[in-house]
């Protein structure tokens, strides 16, 4: 019993991959599809960020994020933002350009 447990968690695990963050810190899961080179997850400028009462509004334009083509605009609330690991904006898109998986932040000071 404990080896086909075992044999789940570590096909499960293989299952779901995330990828790293340039300064280190592993995406969730969920945020991304897994694959490194797709550019699901990304650090973003603190330049595209305004933070407000209610949340974030990030506006991108092309190239301010590997999947963005056109100008976006994301009002992303607090309760949905991640605490960053390391103190920078990283923001997951997926399935498409158009759709927020995840907010990362750092963490406000009022």
């Amino acid at each position: 019993m404990r080896m086909l447990l075992a044999g789940i968690m570590i096909v499960m695990a293989t299952a779901t991959h995330a990828h790293q963050a340039p300064s280190g810190f592993t995406y969730e899961p969920y945020c991304c599809n897994g694959d490194g080179d797709s550019g699901d997850c990304q650090r973003i400028s603190s330049n595209t960020v305004r933070p407000g009462q209610e949340g974030y509004e990030v506006t991108l334009l092309s190239g301010d994020h590997k999947l963005v083509t056109r100008r976006h605009v994301f009002l992303i609330p607090q309760a949905q933002t991640r605490e960053s690991p390391d103190g920078a904006y990283h923001l997951c898109l997926f399935p498409n350009e158009d759709t927020v998986r995840c907010f990362y932040a750092p963490r406000l000071g009022f």
